[in-house]
């Protein structure tokens, strides 16, 4: 069985890598929003068991490396940009690095810089994560002020968040895969490699409102890549993709030179 992949929309490509819940579900408002101005490849990461890549957990991280190449080469492109989410900024600057020839732009949204280290919350919850599998689930609670706030208030924040939490269960993160990604990144020092990324670069945060991957840690790129621009999806946080996922499209759009297409023309699912 090979890799599913999605391929939606027409124009210049664009990579989009799912973050830390490592499916492409869960960011499908960006994938609609962005098909209307681009071709958008995207897929699970790698150890998702639906996804149909190759995984091997001796070669953890570098698999999802490799992923995003075998997903050019079998969509047939040569060159693409690369925008990567919060845990898979890693993964899209490890790419844009080792594979110059085919990264022609990155973009990082919300992405964990090459510094992050766990902190006492993660370190607990990745240590038993099957046990404390309710504590992640409430630990989701915490990002309804910024989906509110994205939203226009308490009311259309909380329609928006009970319309989509059959999606969110439809789909549901493994805390135990999330615990392995963590372990997969750890004595990992990518930060020489990252600091010789020579592509256009941009970094997209949601602002002081994300309480994931706050946006000073993001903003570390920015030291890191002196090329690099600097854009936030206002009243937004760690979700401005979903929850404002217009917005987050054309930043991507416009960086890449996209003018804005109508439809969502489908190319392929499968």
């Amino acid at each position: 069985m090979g890799m599913k992949i999605v391929d939606r929309g027409t124009g210049k490509p664009v990579v989009l890598i799912p973050g830390v819940q490592g499916r492409w579900e869960w960011m499908a408002p960006a994938v609609d929003a962005l098909a209307k101005r681009c071709r958008v490849i995207t897929f699970s990461l790698a150890d998702e068991p639906t996804c149909g890549a190759r995984f091997d957990a001796s070669h953890g991280f570098d698999c999802y490396v490799q992923q995003v190449i075998d997903a050019m080469d079998a969509s047939g492109v040569a060159t693409a940009t690369v925008c990567a989410v919060s845990y898979a900024g890693l993964i899209g600057a490890a790419v844009a690095a080792r594979y110059p020839d085919r990264v022609s732009r990155l973009i990082l949204v919300s992405a964990i810089p090459p510094s992050w280290r766990p902190d006492a919350r993660v370190t607990f919850l990745v240590s038993h994560p099957r046990l404390l599998s309710p504590l992640f689930c409430l630990g989701a609670l915490r990002l309804f002020p910024e989906i509110a706030s994205a939203r226009g208030g308490f009311v259309s924040g909380l329609w928006f968040t009970i319309v989509n939490v059959g999606h969110i269960v439809r789909h549901m993160f493994s805390p135990t895969l999330m615990a392995g990604r963590v372990h997969h990144i750890a004595g990992l020092d990518l930060e020489p490699e990252v600091t010789g990324i020579a592509q256009e670069t941009l970094v997209i945060t949601g602002g002081e409102a994300d309480r994931v991957v706050p946006a000073h840690l993001t903003r570390e790129y920015l030291r890191l890549l002196p090329q690099a621009q600097d854009e936030t999806i206002p009243r937004t946080g760690h979700l401005g993709l979903v929850t404002r996922p217009d917005v987050f499209a054309d930043l991507v759009a416009g960086f890449m030179g996209q003018t804005v297409r109508e439809g969502d023309r489908r190319r392929r699912v499968g």
